[in-house]
Protein backbone atom coordinates (compact mmCIF):
# COMPACT_ATOMS: atom_id res chain seq x y z
CA UNK A 1 0.00 0.00 0.00
CA UNK A 2 1.25 3.29 -0.83
CA UNK A 3 0.08 7.12 0.16
CA UNK A 4 -0.68 9.44 -2.54
CA UNK A 5 2.21 11.76 -3.28
CA UNK A 6 0.48 14.61 -2.96
CA UNK A 7 1.70 16.73 -6.13
CA UNK A 8 1.23 20.47 -6.26
CA UNK A 9 -1.44 20.89 -9.32
CA UNK A 10 0.59 23.87 -10.49
CA UNK A 11 3.90 23.26 -12.44
CA UNK A 12 5.43 26.46 -12.73
CA UNK A 13 4.42 30.17 -11.40
CA UNK A 14 5.58 33.19 -13.23
CA UNK A 15 4.58 36.15 -11.17
CA UNK A 16 0.26 36.23 -11.07
CA UNK A 17 0.51 33.37 -14.41
CA UNK A 18 0.18 29.94 -13.23
CA UNK A 19 0.50 27.10 -15.39
CA UNK A 20 -1.35 24.12 -14.32
CA UNK A 21 0.26 20.73 -14.77
CA UNK A 22 -3.64 19.72 -15.94
CA UNK A 23 -3.01 22.02 -19.06
CA UNK A 24 0.17 20.83 -19.70
CA UNK A 25 -1.29 17.16 -20.06
CA UNK A 26 -2.98 18.71 -22.73
CA UNK A 27 -0.85 20.39 -24.37
CA UNK A 28 1.08 17.14 -24.53
CA UNK A 29 -1.42 15.00 -25.66
CA UNK A 30 -2.02 17.64 -28.55
CA UNK A 31 1.59 17.73 -29.36
CA UNK A 32 1.42 13.73 -29.41
CA UNK A 33 -0.80 13.96 -31.73
CA UNK A 34 0.56 16.64 -33.99
CA UNK A 35 3.22 14.34 -34.25
CA UNK A 36 2.02 10.95 -34.92
CA UNK A 37 -0.64 12.46 -36.88
CA UNK A 38 1.94 13.88 -39.33
CA UNK A 39 3.62 10.14 -39.36
CA UNK A 40 0.59 8.72 -40.52
CA UNK A 41 0.32 11.46 -42.80
CA UNK A 42 3.24 10.40 -44.87
CA UNK A 43 2.38 7.02 -45.43
CA UNK A 44 0.85 5.63 -48.69
CA UNK A 45 -2.36 6.77 -49.71
CA UNK A 46 -2.80 8.66 -46.31
CA UNK A 47 -6.29 11.04 -46.31
CA UNK A 48 -4.60 14.09 -45.92
CA UNK A 49 -1.28 15.67 -46.60
CA UNK A 50 1.60 16.41 -43.38
CA UNK A 51 1.07 19.80 -43.86
CA UNK A 52 -2.89 19.30 -42.61
CA UNK A 53 -2.33 17.74 -39.59
CA UNK A 54 -2.20 21.58 -37.68
CA UNK A 55 -5.19 22.10 -39.02
CA UNK A 56 -6.88 19.34 -38.58
CA UNK A 57 -5.80 19.25 -34.54
CA UNK A 58 -6.91 22.76 -34.40
CA UNK A 59 -10.30 21.77 -35.25
CA UNK A 60 -9.67 18.66 -32.72
CA UNK A 61 -8.80 20.81 -30.08
CA UNK A 62 -11.36 23.39 -30.03
CA UNK A 63 -14.13 19.82 -30.20
CA UNK A 64 -11.72 18.84 -27.37
CA UNK A 65 -11.93 21.48 -24.46
CA UNK A 66 -14.95 23.16 -25.96
CA UNK A 67 -17.31 19.86 -26.04
CA UNK A 68 -15.23 18.16 -22.73
CA UNK A 69 -16.18 21.28 -20.55
CA UNK A 70 -19.82 21.35 -21.67
CA UNK A 71 -20.08 17.47 -21.63
CA UNK A 72 -19.04 17.97 -17.94
CA UNK A 73 -21.37 20.47 -16.89
CA UNK A 74 -24.27 18.97 -18.65
CA UNK A 75 -23.69 15.28 -17.38
CA UNK A 76 -22.03 15.91 -13.74
CA UNK A 77 -21.78 19.59 -12.90
CA UNK A 78 -24.80 21.35 -13.66
CA UNK A 79 -25.76 21.69 -10.24
CA UNK A 80 -22.72 23.24 -9.60
CA UNK A 81 -22.58 25.71 -12.20
CA UNK A 82 -25.86 26.77 -11.50
CA UNK A 83 -24.66 27.63 -7.58
CA UNK A 84 -21.93 28.97 -9.15
CA UNK A 85 -21.67 29.65 -13.11
CA UNK A 86 -18.43 31.42 -13.11
CA UNK A 87 -16.83 27.92 -12.13
CA UNK A 88 -17.90 27.20 -15.76
CA UNK A 89 -14.81 28.47 -17.09
CA UNK A 90 -12.29 26.86 -14.34
CA UNK A 91 -11.33 24.35 -16.22
CA UNK A 92 -7.62 24.56 -14.75
CA UNK A 93 -9.45 22.73 -11.72
CA UNK A 94 -10.61 19.81 -13.65
CA UNK A 95 -14.08 18.86 -14.79
CA UNK A 96 -14.19 17.79 -18.28
CA UNK A 97 -16.21 14.68 -19.40
CA UNK A 98 -14.31 12.52 -22.35
CA UNK A 99 -17.84 11.59 -24.05
CA UNK A 100 -18.35 15.17 -23.94
CA UNK A 101 -14.73 15.61 -25.17
CA UNK A 102 -15.70 12.94 -27.79
CA UNK A 103 -19.27 14.54 -29.26
CA UNK A 104 -17.22 17.90 -29.84
CA UNK A 105 -14.14 15.94 -31.67
CA UNK A 106 -16.70 14.25 -33.98
CA UNK A 107 -18.68 17.56 -34.80
CA UNK A 108 -14.91 19.16 -35.30
CA UNK A 109 -13.90 16.02 -37.38
CA UNK A 110 -17.39 16.18 -39.76
CA UNK A 111 -16.60 19.99 -40.30
CA UNK A 112 -12.82 19.77 -41.44
CA UNK A 113 -13.71 16.74 -43.51
CA UNK A 114 -16.05 19.10 -44.76
CA UNK A 115 -13.76 21.49 -45.77
CA UNK A 116 -11.29 19.44 -47.02
CA UNK A 117 -13.40 17.18 -49.38
CA UNK A 118 -12.86 14.21 -47.53
CA UNK A 119 -15.35 11.09 -46.32
CA UNK A 120 -16.21 11.61 -42.57
CA UNK A 121 -14.93 8.20 -42.03
CA UNK A 122 -11.85 7.87 -43.76
CA UNK A 123 -10.71 11.24 -41.53
CA UNK A 124 -11.89 9.60 -37.90
CA UNK A 125 -9.99 6.12 -38.88
CA UNK A 126 -6.76 8.15 -39.61
CA UNK A 127 -7.29 10.58 -36.27
CA UNK A 128 -8.80 7.57 -34.06
CA UNK A 129 -4.87 6.04 -33.24
CA UNK A 130 -3.63 9.22 -31.95
CA UNK A 131 -6.25 10.19 -29.60
CA UNK A 132 -5.74 7.16 -26.86
CA UNK A 133 -2.70 8.91 -26.20
CA UNK A 134 -3.99 11.94 -25.49
CA UNK A 135 -6.03 10.16 -23.68
CA UNK A 136 -3.21 9.01 -21.47
CA UNK A 137 -1.83 12.42 -20.58
CA UNK A 138 -5.39 13.60 -19.70
CA UNK A 139 -5.43 10.52 -16.77
CA UNK A 140 -2.28 11.81 -15.28
CA UNK A 141 -3.46 14.59 -15.63
CA UNK A 142 -6.14 13.94 -13.31
CA UNK A 143 -3.71 11.45 -11.06
CA UNK A 144 -1.76 14.71 -10.35
CA UNK A 145 -4.97 16.61 -9.33
CA UNK A 146 -5.62 13.83 -6.97
CA UNK A 147 -9.54 13.65 -8.73
CA UNK A 148 -11.19 11.30 -9.52
CA UNK A 149 -9.81 8.31 -6.93
CA UNK A 150 -11.01 4.78 -7.02
CA UNK A 151 -13.48 2.49 -4.53
CA UNK A 152 -11.57 1.08 -1.81
CA UNK A 153 -9.84 -2.09 -1.52
CA UNK A 154 -8.28 -4.38 0.52
CA UNK A 155 -5.78 -4.77 -2.31
CA UNK A 156 -1.37 -4.52 -1.76
CA UNK A 157 -1.64 -2.16 -4.75
CA UNK A 158 -3.98 0.10 -2.87
CA UNK A 159 -3.20 3.90 -2.44
CA UNK A 160 -4.23 6.12 0.21
CA UNK A 161 -5.45 9.72 -0.81
CA UNK A 162 -5.14 11.82 2.38
CA UNK A 163 -7.45 14.31 0.69
CA UNK A 164 -10.45 11.96 0.80
CA UNK A 165 -9.78 9.92 3.72
CA UNK A 166 -7.58 7.53 4.95
CA UNK A 167 -8.78 4.05 3.45
CA UNK A 168 -6.58 2.37 0.56
CA UNK A 169 -8.20 3.09 -2.95
CA UNK A 170 -7.70 2.11 -6.49
CA UNK A 171 -5.48 4.52 -8.20
CA UNK A 172 -8.41 4.10 -11.04
CA UNK A 173 -6.46 7.37 -12.65
CA UNK A 174 -3.75 4.61 -13.32
CA UNK A 175 -6.12 2.17 -14.60
CA UNK A 176 -7.59 3.93 -16.73
CA UNK A 177 -4.16 5.98 -18.33
CA UNK A 178 -3.03 2.06 -18.70
CA UNK A 179 -6.24 1.03 -20.49
CA UNK A 180 -7.64 3.50 -22.40
CA UNK A 181 -4.03 5.53 -23.32
CA UNK A 182 -1.32 2.44 -23.35
CA UNK A 183 -3.42 -0.26 -24.41
CA UNK A 184 -5.85 1.12 -26.80
CA UNK A 185 -3.24 2.80 -28.84
CA UNK A 186 -1.12 0.02 -28.89
CA UNK A 187 -3.96 -2.27 -30.36
CA UNK A 188 -5.35 0.90 -32.78
CA UNK A 189 -1.87 1.54 -34.16
CA UNK A 190 -0.99 -2.07 -34.78
CA UNK A 191 -4.74 -2.81 -36.49
CA UNK A 192 -4.40 0.52 -38.45
CA UNK A 193 -0.97 -0.73 -40.14
CA UNK A 194 -2.54 -3.01 -42.56
CA UNK A 195 -5.42 -1.44 -44.82
CA UNK A 196 -9.14 -1.81 -43.19
CA UNK A 197 -12.50 -1.08 -44.27
CA UNK A 198 -13.44 2.49 -44.03
CA UNK A 199 -14.75 2.84 -40.85
CA UNK A 200 -13.29 0.24 -38.87
CA UNK A 201 -10.60 1.78 -36.62
CA UNK A 202 -13.42 4.18 -35.76
CA UNK A 203 -15.46 1.66 -34.49
CA UNK A 204 -12.90 -0.96 -32.99
CA UNK A 205 -11.96 2.59 -31.19
CA UNK A 206 -15.26 3.30 -29.69
CA UNK A 207 -15.88 -0.33 -28.92
CA UNK A 208 -12.74 -1.10 -27.10
CA UNK A 209 -12.94 2.58 -24.77
CA UNK A 210 -16.46 1.69 -23.95
CA UNK A 211 -15.33 -1.74 -22.82
CA UNK A 212 -12.23 -0.43 -21.02
CA UNK A 213 -13.99 2.87 -19.40
CA UNK A 214 -17.09 0.04 -18.81
CA UNK A 215 -14.54 -2.17 -16.52
CA UNK A 216 -12.97 0.64 -15.02
CA UNK A 217 -15.57 2.14 -13.66
CA UNK A 218 -16.51 -0.69 -11.11
CA UNK A 219 -12.94 0.38 -9.21
CA UNK A 220 -13.78 4.38 -9.58
CA UNK A 221 -15.56 5.79 -7.11
CA UNK A 222 -18.75 6.98 -8.47
CA UNK A 223 -19.25 10.72 -9.32
CA UNK A 224 -19.88 12.19 -5.63
CA UNK A 225 -22.73 14.57 -6.85
CA UNK A 226 -24.72 11.82 -8.77
CA UNK A 227 -23.55 8.34 -6.59
CA UNK A 228 -24.77 5.19 -8.82
CA UNK A 229 -27.56 6.16 -11.27
CA UNK A 230 -28.90 3.18 -12.20
CA UNK A 231 -29.64 -0.35 -11.06
CA UNK A 232 -28.16 0.82 -7.86
CA UNK A 233 -24.66 0.11 -9.44
CA UNK A 234 -24.37 1.75 -12.46
CA UNK A 235 -22.14 5.26 -12.74
CA UNK A 236 -23.00 7.90 -15.28
CA UNK A 237 -19.87 6.94 -17.15
CA UNK A 238 -21.04 3.12 -17.91
CA UNK A 239 -24.05 4.89 -18.94
CA UNK A 240 -22.34 7.09 -21.50
CA UNK A 241 -19.85 4.13 -22.13
CA UNK A 242 -23.21 2.16 -23.60
CA UNK A 243 -23.78 3.78 -26.83
CA UNK A 244 -19.86 3.68 -27.70
CA UNK A 245 -19.83 -0.13 -27.20
CA UNK A 246 -23.06 -0.53 -29.32
CA UNK A 247 -22.19 1.91 -32.05
CA UNK A 248 -18.92 0.47 -32.32
CA UNK A 249 -20.01 -2.98 -32.69
CA UNK A 250 -22.75 -1.60 -35.23
CA UNK A 251 -20.12 0.20 -37.12
CA UNK A 252 -17.61 -2.29 -37.17
CA UNK A 253 -20.44 -5.49 -38.53
CA UNK A 254 -21.54 -2.16 -40.95
CA UNK A 255 -17.73 -1.96 -42.36
CA UNK A 256 -16.71 -5.17 -42.90
CA UNK A 257 -20.01 -6.29 -44.67
CA UNK A 258 -19.80 -3.05 -47.01
CA UNK A 259 -16.14 -3.88 -48.15
CA UNK A 260 -17.81 -7.81 -48.97
CA UNK A 261 -20.88 -6.10 -51.18
CA UNK A 262 -17.98 -4.15 -52.89
CA UNK A 263 -15.66 -7.22 -53.75
CA UNK A 264 -19.02 -9.39 -54.55
CA UNK A 265 -20.45 -6.55 -57.09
Amino acid sequence: MVTYPSINPIALSLGPLKIHWYGLMYLLGFAAFWWLGTRRARRKGAVIQPEQVGDMLFYVALGVVLGGRIGYLLFYGLGGVLADPTSAFRIWEGGMSYHGGLIGVLIATALYARKIGCRFFELTDFGAPMVPIGLFFGRIGNFINGELWGRPTGSDWGMVFPHVDNLPRHPSQLYEAGLEGIVLFAVLWWYSSKPRPTGAVSGLFLLLYGVFRFGVEFFREPDVQLGFVALHWMTMGQILSLPMIVAGIVILVWAWRRQQEVAHS
